[in-house]
C-alpha cells in the first residue's frame, strides 16, 4: 500500500476529532413576541467559565451553549412550575436565581425579570455560581426587572 493511503484513516480520525462535539441540542423556547424581542437583544459572552461558545441545534437566537459537557442557556422559557412566592432564591449581583433541584441545583432560572432565562450548569462546573456571575451582567443590562415583589 502506498504511504499516503495508509495515512488516510489516521487523517480522517484526526479531522473528526478536531471538529469538536458538534452542535449542542438545546430545545428552543417559544416565547411571546415581546419576550422574544428582549431575548434576541441579549448579548452573551464568547466564553463562560473559560469555555468557548458552541453552536446549538436547532439554531436559535434564544439559546446558547459553552463547553463540553455544555453549559446551556435558554431565554424566554416559561415560568418554572415549582416557583412560588416562598421559593428559596439566590441573589447574585442583583439577579435572582431559582435553582432546581433545590438540594443540588443544576438548572437555574433568572426570575423577577421580564423574561425568564434558564441556565443549565453540569455538575462538573463548580461552583455553579461562577457561571451565573458571568452571565448576570448580560441579563441585567438587557432584560429589565419586574416591578418589586414579582417573580
Amino acid at each position: 500500500m502506498p504511504r499516503p493511503l495508509r495515512l488516510a484513516p489516521l487523517l480522517l480520525a484526526l479531522l473528526a476529532a478536531g471538529c469538536g462535539d458538534g452542535a449542542v441540542q438545546v430545545q428552543a423556547p417559544e416565547p411571546d413576541p415581546v419576550t422574544a424581542k428582549l431575548c434576541e437583544g441579549l448579548r452573551l459572552p464568547e466564553k463562560v467559565h473559560g469555555l468557548a461558545r458552541r453552536d446549538t441545534s436547532p439554531d436559535s437566537r434564544l439559546t446558547a451553549a459553552w463547553g463540553s459537557p455544555a453549559i446551556a442557556l435558554r431565554c424566554g422559557v416559561a415560568r418554572p412550575p415549582a416557583l412560588r412566592p416562598t421559593s428559596q432564591l439566590v441573589t447574585i449581583n442583583g439577579v435572582d436565581w431559582f435553582g432546581q433541584p433545590v438540594d443540588r441545583p443544576v438548572t437555574f432560572t433568572a426570575v423577577a425579570r421580564q423574561a425568564y432565562v434558564e441556565v443549565t450548569v453540569p455538575a462538573k462546573y463548580t461552583p455553579p455560581g461562577d457561571v451565573l456571575i458571568e452571565l448576570g451582567e448580560s441579563l441585567k443590562s438587557t432584560i429589565p426587572a419586574k416591578p418589586e415583589g414579582q417573580i
